[in-house]
C-alpha cells in the first residue's frame, strides 16, 4: 500500500480542500484566520507537506461551510 500522503486518493483530497476554498472566494490566509491557525497551516496541507488528523478536517471543513461526509465520499474507489 503506497503511504496516503502521496496517493492519488490524497492527492483528490487536498485538490478538492483547493477546488472548495476558491468557490467560496476564500483566500488561505482568511481560511487560516476562521481556523486561529497560521496561514502556513493552510499551505502546508493544500500542498501536501502535513496531513490534517481528523478534528483538523472537520475544523476545516466548518472554516469551508461544507459537508465533510460528502467530501469523503468523494473518494469512494
Amino acid at each position: 500500500m503506497p503511504k496516503s500522503l502521496r496517493s492519488p486518493r490524497h492527492q483528490r483530497f487536498l485538490a478538492h480542500l483547493v477546488s472548495l476554498r476558491k468557490a467560496k472566494g476564500l483566500t488561505q490566509a482568511q481560511v487560516a484566520e476562521k481556523l486561529v491557525r497560521p496561514q502556513s497551516f493552510v499551505a502546508k496541507y493544500e500542498g501536501g507537506e502535513r496531513r490534517l488528523d481528523v478534528i483538523e478536517f472537520l475544523e476545516v471543513t466548518a472554516a469551508l461551510d461544507a459537508d465533510p461526509c460528502e467530501i469523503l465520499s468523494s473518494l469512494r474507489s
